[in-house]
């Protein structure tokens, strides 16, 4: 069996009773840095031997856990703080492992996407969560801009050295009103959240550099942005579709953005997926 055991984001009490059992009943954990894990192990006196399994030696790392999961041996994936493979190592290794046949259980816990949205006081019905920004100022440009009309609460993660910059960028691509907020060092004992405008947080955090882990949470576009887009082309049935909303829908909020008739949208989408005219209609879906 095969692991994937959250823990704590900042405070060692923040941490299940089934995954400290799970953590002291298997043969091995592979961790991302093993002396930063060292410190929430020793808490619990938990003596299961660990090994280093992160962003550079994964590739090279996960046959050799492969091979011990396939021995017979259980073992557990845990990273700095947080969820295993959200934004974290883990991923190669869940892929391969299910690849192999090995089954692979999630022990639930601490997530700073979920914590974030929790205390953040935006809308968190829908959220697409966007992880790091690219580090290339084109690429990061490019983000935000296919962002712009993006209608969920979006969720990101960003270094603190580069928080004022990273806000004022969301504030030339997003607008200086769009509603957003920074919570910094989640759990932890100087634990902040800040609300505003991203105008608002751009100059309070311009003026004063914060520290620590950084989440930034900014509020969906409003409904005349979507309009806009939608009027000028921007947002399209696949567009919608891409974010998770079902073809019908999708078909239906495309029809009252431009005016024209429902039924044309949803047909003229079916068409441009191969099932047009002359063919059985594909089955709606959410993706």
């Amino acid at each position: 069996m095969l692991y994937v055991v959250a823990t704590p984001i900042g405070n060692l009490e923040d941490v299940s009773p089934r995954a400290l059992r799970v953590l002291g009943e298997v043969a091995l954990i592979a961790c991302e840095d093993t002396r930063h894990s060292a410190r929430l192990l020793a808490a619990h006196a938990i003596r299961t031997p660990t090994i280093s399994y992160f962003e550079h030696n994964e590739e090279r790392r996960t046959p050799e856990l492969i091979e011990r999961l396939g021995r017979g041996d259980s073992v557990a994936i845990i990273t700095d703080a947080g969820t295993p493979a959200i934004s974290d190592p883990g991923y190669r290794l869940v892929r391969a492992a299910l690849a192999a046949g090995i089954r692979v259980a999630a022990v639930p816990g601490p997530s700073a996407v979920v914590a974030a949205l929790s205390i953040a006081g935006l809308p968190t019905d829908r959220f697409t969560f966007e992880g790091f920004l690219p580090q290339r100022p084109s690429a990061r440009r490019h983000t935000l801009e296919a962002l712009k009309h993006e209608p969920r609460t979006m969720v990101f993660f960003e270094a603190a050295r580069r928080l004022a910059a990273t806000l004022a960028e969301m504030e030339a691509e997003f607008g200086a009103d769009r509603e957003a907020a920074v919570v910094r060092e989640i759990t932890k004992t100087f634990e902040e959240s800040v609300r505003g405008t991203l105008a608002e947080l751009r100059a309070g955090f311009t003026a004063a550099e914060a520290r620590g882990e950084i989440v930034i949470v900014v509020a969906g576009a409003p409904a005349s942005s979507v309009t806009e887009a939608a009027a000028g082309g921007a947002i399209t049935v696949e567009a919608l579709c891409d974010v998770g909303i079902s073809l019908k829908d999708a078909s239906a909020a495309v029809a009252k953005l431009t005016g024209a008739s429902r039924r044309d949208v949803y047909q003229q989408a079916l068409a441009r997926r191969g099932g047009g005219s002359g063919t059985r209609p594909l089955k709606d879906f959410t993706r």
